[in-house]
């Protein structure tokens, strides 16, 4: 336990270098043998980019690194459940295992909104879910309400009620 809570760890870090962009804070990191080999998180905003996903970038560093696009001795941290998007990333990847921590209602793709685990891919990774979930939460909550307080600051809405 003590292991996923490191690297989770490490995820939030990234989740917070993304807020610091004013990206949505999502983080991850994929992990081989024990260590980190690759980093990422969301740059959707900044680089103007619909699939910069933390763990696209992640993905893509992990290939790029090991030099393969075969990632199956690895694992992903991700501080929010991947979407549609990212999830076939990982399942195409090979990914053996996800963790992730908050759970996404609006778009989670093992669990919340579809489960592409439970179909017929020619992969499937196992994934456990829940790992330091209230951080995880808590950076996403802060983000929108500094979010939806400065929407309303720019269109002239008093927020002090």
């Amino acid at each position: 336990m003590e292991e996923k809570i490191f690297f989770m760890k490490q995820a939030l870090k990234e989740a917070n270098k993304a807020y610091s962009k004013g990206e949505v804070p999502v983080g991850a990191v994929i992990v081989k043998d024990g260590k980190i080999i690759s980093r990422g998180h969301n740059l959707k905003e900044s680089k103007k980019d619909t699939v910069k996903h933390a763990e696209i970038i992640a993905i893509e560093k992990a290939s790029k690194k090991l030099d393969s696009w075969r990632l199956e001795d690895c694992d992903i941290y991700i501080t929010m459940e991947p979407c549609p998007m990212c999830m076939g990333a990982i399942i195409n990847s090979r990914i053996r295992k996800i963790y992730y921590g908050v759970s996404d209602l609006k778009a989670g793709a093992c669990g919340s909104v579809i489960d592409l685990t439970k179909y017929k891919f020619n992969h499937i990774p196992e994934y456990e879910k829940n790992i330091l979930a209230e951080e995880s939460k808590e950076i996403l909550q802060d983000f929108f309400k500094e979010l939806r307080a400065r929407n309303k600051k720019d269109r002239g809405v008093s927020i002090e009620n």
